[in-house]
């Protein structure tokens, strides 16, 4: 997601129009520190395009424990007994691990030890420009592909450290407030970008950069279809925010390996949340 993300070239906040009134976008990366500004009431999210549409939730699990919400998808199953327990939901250097608004990472200031520079196009800097060294990998491949197909992605942004996050997050309070702040930009310790299993993308050509528009370009067309191929998933899937806290973020990729990926694409699961058995994560505990 976007609403993490901190290089100076960011758009200072995701925002669109629909049916005359503006609609802040939720994002789990956040560019950096906005100018104060009036904030503005979120409206409901536009009809999607067909392009734009994610997987919808299965039935409901009976141990699934998701809180549910009147508009909120019914959970589904966990996964299949072949992937159950591979990884650990918990530890931030595992390629399962859930960080969302309700689990902060541990220890909170958590750096990768394996950090590395894909040999990828890249528009981010400095640490934005870092993948832990499974992702790095799995993102070459997946970049890789794309071209053979005639489409281009570019890492737009990677890694983002505690500190970064301490900066952008207070910036946005301090402009902004902490009610709009939270709906804008992930507190620090509870970004994905932390870990080095997450990462946005942008299109070779840069149209649409963390906007919604960005659905409709090549690379999030082509990633969103191929994209577990490679072990990645669209983290935060159209019309599921209730249950990840964020809304649509084409550009936002997560890896989870190959097999959790096509499993979960194979069986119309959108979030790792539901995929998992977690509670939804809407809001901050």
């Amino acid at each position: 997601m976007c609403h993490e993300c901190g290089s100076p070239s960011r758009r200072s906040f995701t925002r669109f129009l629909a049916a005359g009134a503006g609609l802040t976008v939720l994002a789990a990366c956040t560019p950096e520190a906005p100018k104060a500004a009036p904030s503005s009431s979120a409206a409901p999210s536009p009809s999607p395009s067909p392009s734009a549409l994610s997987a919808s939730a299965g039935p409901t699990a009976e141990t699934a424990t998701v809180s549910q919400s009147p508009e909120s998808p019914s959970p589904t199953p966990s996964p299949s007994a072949t992937l159950a327990r591979q990884f650990s939901l918990d530890d931030p250097k595992s390629q399962w691990v859930i960080v969302n608004k309700h689990r902060p990472l541990k220890p909170a200031d958590y750096v990768p030890a394996d950090l590395v520079r894909p040999a990828v196009a890249i528009s981010a800097a400095g640490e934005a420009a870092l993948l832990n060294s499974t992702t790095a990998a799995a993102a070459e491949a997946m970049f890789a592909a794309a071209a053979r197909d005639g489409v281009a992605i570019v890492l737009a942004s990677g890694y983002r450290s505690y500190s970064t996050q301490v900066t952008t997050y207070n910036g946005y309070v301090a402009a902004r407030g902490q009610a709009d702040a939270d709906t804008a930009s992930a507190r620090p310790g509870h970004s994905e970008h932390q870990t080095g299993w997450a990462f946005d993308i942008g299109d070779g050509g840069g149209a649409c950069s963390f906007q919604p528009c960005f659905a409709d370009q090549p690379a999030a067309t082509w990633a969103k279809a191929n994209g577990h191929r490679f072990g990645f998933v669209v983290r935060y899937p159209w019309m599921l925010h209730p249950i990840t806290g964020y809304y649509y973020e084409p550009w936002h990729l997560r890896y989870v390996g190959v097999e959790a990926a096509t499993d979960m694409l194979n069986r119309g699961i959108g979030t790792l949340e539901e995929y998992f058995g977690l509670e939804a994560a809407p809001a901050y505990l």
